[in-house]
């Protein structure tokens, strides 16, 4: 797998979807003169303030700095949507699309092999395996993130400040749906913890949706009542209702994605942050360079800065800092390897 190196600083109707089905089916892509690159969203949409927004601010950074370069940002208000927005984009000549995000990867895959001529990119998605197989489909990038050793660090935070504060060791964390992606960060988190405070219970719930703030709410309200000290949103717009929870109980939160500390200034510990602007940008970058990675995936990780925490509390303790510090570079230098699976 490629590695990259940057600089820290990003209900279809019926016949629509018929439709899509159709065009497809002819894997005729219109003449094009200039580069263009296409963006679909989730269901999240681009104004989550978090994973699609984020990248949304990718494709705008590509558009600023690749000369020449047209862009399209297409929200997807239902999956059954992702499917016509992706061959729309295909019809009209795109040379690179990029579906934002796991959830689409079925979708992207049938339109990616209608349309061999055209690349394709995916963030969250190693297309190692199915449905895109590697190889299988080199007109297909994904764009992965080592989410763990991120969220390791926002774990052992979590651990040593609930160590200092005393009382019921617990902390928790609500995913959205129980996919990889989500679950890389639940793994990593929980381990983190125990490394930095061995007796800690980590709470983990699901709230099986993205965008419903009162089902994150529910659950994270739920694991509050359980006696955590932290809650960590890991459910993209979903999780706005964890940190409304845990600002409303006066306890630590931690965002997710991008810097969610100016939400709830008093209360947000720090934020996992996942560099899927740059991610994008790179992508895009790649595709009208001549450095596209087809078949293979693109990794950001700690050590390239493609993930990372976002501002932290000022309640920090110095030494805590340094502790982070630390394992930071154990992580960097192979020494600590954060899992990926929730046990």
């Amino acid at each position: 797998m490629k590695k990259w190196r940057f600089a820290a600083p990003i209900a279809a109707l019926a016949v629509v979807a018929a439709l899509a089905v159709m065009l497809v089916g002819t894997g005729a892509a219109a003449p094009t003169a200039s580069f263009k690159a296409g963006l679909v969203s989730d269901v999240g949409r681009f104004n989550d303030k978090g994973f699609n927004q984020n990248q949304l601010t990718g494709l705008k950074f590509a558009a600023k700095h690749i000369k020449g370069l047209q862009t399209s940002a297409v929200e997807s208000r239902s999956a059954s949507e992702y499917l016509p927005n992706f061959a729309s984009l295909a019809r009209k000549g795109y040379n690179i699309i990029i579906g934002a995000g796991f959830l689409l990867a079925a979708d992207e895959a049938k339109v990616a092999k209608q349309f061999p001529n055209t690349k394709f990119a995916i963030t969250d998605y190693d297309i190692s395996g199915a449905p895109f197989n590697g190889k299988k489909s080199p007109n297909v990038e994904g764009l992965t993130y080592a989410s763990q050793e991120s969220s390791y660090l926002a774990g052992c935070l979590a651990g040593l400040m609930v160590k200092k504060q005393g009382g019921q060791q617990i902390i928790g964390v609500v995913g959205g749906v129980k996919i990889p992606p989500v679950d890389s960060f639940l793994a990593g988190y929980q381990a983190g913890a125990k490394k930095c405070n061995p007796g800690i219970k980590v709470l983990k719930g699901y709230s099986q949706d993205f965008i419903d703030q009162a089902k994150c709410t529910t659950v994270a309200q739920n694991q509050i009542d359980a006696g955590s000290q932290v809650e960590f949103n890991v459910a993209g717009p979903c999780g706005l209702g964890t940190l409304q929870a845990a600002d409303d109980a006066g306890i630590w939160g931690i965002g997710v994605d991008v810097d969610q500390f100016y939400l709830h200034p008093q209360h947000v510990l720090t934020s996992v942050i996942k560099r899927v602007d740059r991610g994008v940008y790179l992508a895009i970058k790649g595709a009208q360079s001549g450095q596209f990675n087809g078949g293979g995936n693109l990794v950001f990780n700690l050590k390239n800065q493609g993930v990372g925490l976002g501002k932290m509390s000022p309640g920090v303790p110095a030494a805590y800092l340094k502790k982070i510090s630390q394992l930071r570079a154990q992580i960097i230098a192979g020494k600590i390897k954060p899992p990926t699976k929730v046990s």
